[in-house]
C-alpha cells in the first residue's frame, strides 16, 4: 500500500500504535481497578478490626462496671484525729 515511501515505516508503526490503543487502555484500566480494590480491601479489614477491638474494648468496660456495681461499698474507716 505504502510501498517504498519515506513516511511509510514512521505512518505504520504509527497505525500499529493506534491499533494497538485500546488494548493498552484495557489493560492499564484494569491495573488501576486491581489496585484500587486492593486499597478497599485493606481499609475494610482495618475498620473491622478496630469495630472489633472496641467491641471487645466497651463489653469489657461494661463488665468492670457492672461487677463495681455489685460489690459491697466498704465501710468507713475510723480515724483518730490529733
Amino acid at each position: 500500500m505504502l510501498g517504498n515511501h519515506p513516511f511509510a515505516a514512521p505512518l505504520r508503526g504509527a497505525l500499529t500504535r493506534l491499533r494497538d490503543l485500546p488494548v493498552a487502555v484495557q489493560q492499564q484500566a484494569r491495573r488501576n481497578a486491581m489496585v484500587a480494590a486492593t486499597a478497599c480491601t485493606k481499609r475494610r479489614v482495618e475498620r473491622e478490626e478496630v469495630a472489633d477491638f472496641l467491641e471487645h474494648h466497651n463489653r469489657g468496660t461494661q463488665q468492670a462496671a457492672s461487677v463495681e456495681s455489685t460489690e459491697p461499698a466498704a465501710a468507713p474507716t475510723a480515724r483518730a484525729h490529733g
